[in-house]
């Protein structure tokens, strides 16, 4: 049906590369490229052992647009999955532009040097993307992503009006690791370390980093301290859907992982910026970032459970209802299945499905878009098929 080329040889990359490989009968042609050419021969030499499908390989600097757009004029795509650095978004998005490209990611933008997570970046493409007749979508992951579809298929079919929105997400796994982060290590402690936010009331309030924090019990795996932060899809939820008074995002993290992580603030290797040693510039959270763990590397002995869903508060019908929707995912079985371990596989299966649904034009228009804004309904029916089966839990104590 048409040609997919996804940057980024990752642990999501890998994943989509394996559910892309999986629907051929929609991604007809499949190209995976990276900085790394080798790591890219390496992925696309399991998938045809694994498949039989044969994905082609190149070799692109993600910071580089006239590199993009040379690649994407040579291969001609029809879309292009960016699973690369969040830093890397911009450049990945004026190259679908100068080649004519729609465009799909799974995490915003932010600066490399700034800790900071906004859409407005992203957003601003709008009127350059309509006028190309090109769509771009933003943010389809899991969180940011899914989290988004639930929060669309709760507002489509359980509620009138959505009030109180939380989305709890949980990792119950054991890696084994001393420290270990999930996904790109400099991502994540950015993420982590940053002051929280949540909305309500019409205004974003913001916290001191993990001050705020209770046990919430996830199906399954029980009561696990769980800590508030901002995280992007609350930006574009609270603006699709303005009956919220109150949006807010929970993370587990065990005691051990914020011991390791106050240390790494305090002695300053948490720092974005450069430092000179030996008269070299050097950015101390970068060269953390080539000593701790590789999250690639993680799943063969991960053992343990995800669990991410929304949990919402509103009114159907004149009366009050709660709803939750999650999904449930085993790090063993994502790696018997990719060589990846759960959280890898829980952003790359939403990445393959929203390409899936612009591929089979069952999301489309010309603009900048965030999941929440298209029809939920065959998305949730694909995800699902794809391994990330979901679950409801209506008119229950939701606990927050």
């Amino acid at each position: 049906m048409g040609k997919v080329l996804i940057i980024g040889a990752g642990g999501v990359g890998t994943v989509v590369v394996h559910k892309v490989a999986q629907n051929t009968d929609v991604f007809t042609e499949i190209m995976l490229a990276s900085r790394t050419k080798s790591k890219c021969d390496d992925i696309a030499k399991t998938i045809k052992e694994r498949y039989g499908v044969t994905i082609q390989t190149a070799q692109v600097d993600a910071d580089n647009v006239p590199e993009l757009t040379a690649l994407f004029n040579s291969f001609k795509p029809e879309l292009v999955i960016n699973v690369a650095l969040p830093y890397q978004d911009l450049t990945i998005m004026d190259a679908c532009l100068a080649a004519g490209c729609n465009y799909l990611d799974t995490a915003n933008y932010e600066p490399k040097d700034v800790a900071h997570f906004e859409y407005s970046w992203q957003w601003a493409y709008q009127d350059r993307f309509k006028e190309a007749g090109l769509t771009a979508i933003l943010g389809c992951g899991f969180d940011p992503g899914m989290t988004g579809v639930y929060t669309a298929y709760a507002a489509k079919h359980h509620f009138d009006e959505i009030h109180y929105l939380d989305i709890v997400d949980c990792n119950a796994g054991d890696h084994g690791k001393a420290f270990a982060t999930n996904f790109n290590p400099e991502i994540n402690i950015r993420e982590i370390t940053q002051k929280g936010r949540y909305w309500e009331n019409g205004e974003w309030v913001e916290t001191a980093p993990l001050s705020i924090h209770q046990p919430i019990t996830y199906p399954e795996i029980g009561a696990r301290e769980s800590y508030l932060l901002f995280h992007e899809e609350l930006e574009s939820l609270v603006k699709n859907y303005p009956t919220i008074k109150r949006a807010r995002f929970w993370m587990t993290f065990g005691q051990e992982y914020l011991t390791h992580l106050r240390v790494i603030q305090n002695i300053g290797m948490s720092r974005i910026d450069e430092v000179d040693y030996n008269g070299v510039k050097i950015v101390p959270i970068q060269f953390l970032k080539a000593v701790l763990p590789n999250p690639q590397d993680l799943g063969e002995n991960y053992t343990g459970y995800t669990s991410i869903g929304c949990r919402i508060k509103g009114i159907k019908d004149g009366k009050e209802k709660t709803y939750y929707v999650y999904n449930n995912c085993s790090h063993k079985a994502a790696f018997d299945e990719t060589g990846m371990q759960g959280v890898s596989y829980t952003t790359g299966v939403p990445a393959m499905t929203g390409a899936y649904m612009f591929m089979t034009k069952q999301w489309q228009g010309a603009g900048v878009f965030n999941v929440e804004e298209f029809n939920p309904d065959p998305f949730m029916k694909k995800v699902a098929e794809s391994g990330l089966p979901w679950h409801e839990i209506i008119d229950n104590d939701l606990e927050l």
